[in-house]
């Protein structure tokens, strides 16, 4: 594996993209690892890879002088478990990772998306009937139904406008007698912890809005605010950034790479798949979503991804 790694790309930089890391398997979260499976990934990353702290990686892109199969683990969102979960693995191997908050939910929020999520895992009854939310009609079943169901749910509620798509997940949440949950993002003081064992911190946004769906002052605010938060949170500078759900021209564009330049941070992730490269540009940087589950089909698709010359860019 480690000739293949090398014949797809030496140089190049993988980013791993991760949200959570499960005490257990949720077959309504297939795509989350659990803390053997993530701890096994992490085994296989280590002996197979330069892991590298992002700002590390960035500047070593920035100096042209990347190491050999260079990679770097990142979270988005703030969930609690990276906390709990995630971290004690990480430091146990010793492999630095960036943890990507979004401020908005910390301390008891909780992320539209497990809003719906919790919703359909206790909603009874044959279907979910949405159509005067723009939602649509959804027949509910088993788990595997229940996955399809929240992920066409999703698919249009996170295109919402903040406060709309706030105020359509709970009501989902209602019509399903579901409680929000108020225990799956962190608190200040587990960011805090984050800092304080050696990883890195970066900003998220204040609310998760995708940034090229609301005006260019509110997506300023959203990005300095957040930052602003976290410092204030670490008492340290918070140079890099993640676009929120990170796709190239769908949910950001090139205005808004330049604005995260434009506000001092240092670099900054899509969800474009690709690696980088010496030259590309460090706020568009692409980032691997690693949902495969045996460490040989993980590592053929991320060589595929580092073989690729280029990314999409907005």
């Amino acid at each position: 594996m480690n000739l293949l790694l090398d014949l797809a790309g030496p140089r190049a930089l993988s980013v791993l993209a991760y949200h959570r890391v499960l005490p257990r398997p949720d077959p309504l979260l297939p795509s989350e690892p659990d803390a053997a499976e993530f701890e096994a990934r992490m085994r296989w990353v280590k002996a197979n890879f330069n892991v590298l702290p992002l700002a590390a990686a960035v500047q070593s892109l920035r100096e042209d002088r990347l190491p050999r199969r260079a990679l770097c683990i990142t979270f988005d969102d703030g969930y609690a478990d990276n906390c709990g979960i995630a971290l004690p693995i990480l430091r146990r191997l010793e492999l630095p990772a960036t943890f990507f908050v979004a401020t908005g939910f910390l301390d008891g929020g909780c992320m539209f998306n497990d809003v719906v999520i919790e919703a359909v895992r206790r909603a009874g009854g044959p279907d979910l009937h949405l159509d005067d939310l723009g939602l649509g009609h959804h027949r509910l079943g088993a788990a595997e139904q229940r996955v399809r169901t929240i992920e066409r749910i999703l698919s249009s509620l996170k295109y919402f406008q903040p406060e709309r798509r706030r105020q359509a997940a709970a009501e989902i949440a209602r019509r399903a007698g579901a409680a929000v949950p108020s225990e799956l993002m962190m608190t200040s003081a587990q960011v805090r912890s984050l800092h304080e064992a050696g990883m890195s911190v970066g900003a998220h946004t204040v609310n998760h809005p995708i940034l090229a769906e609301i005006p260019a002052g509110q997506a300023r605010d959203e990005m300095a605010q957040s930052r602003a938060r976290l410092e204030e949170i670490t008492g340290a500078p918070v140079r890099l950034f993640a676009y929120p759900n990170g796709m190239p021209l769908r949910d950001y564009r090139r205005e808004h790479a330049e604005l995260a330049r434009e506000l001092g941070f240092e670099a900054a992730v899509s969800c474009a798949w690709g690696a980088a490269r010496p030259g590309d540009d460090l706020f568009q940087l692409p980032r691997f979503t690693p949902w495969d589950r045996g460490h040989f089909r993980f590592g053929l698709r991320l060589a595929a991804k580092r073989l690729s010359a280029t990314y999409a860019r907005a």
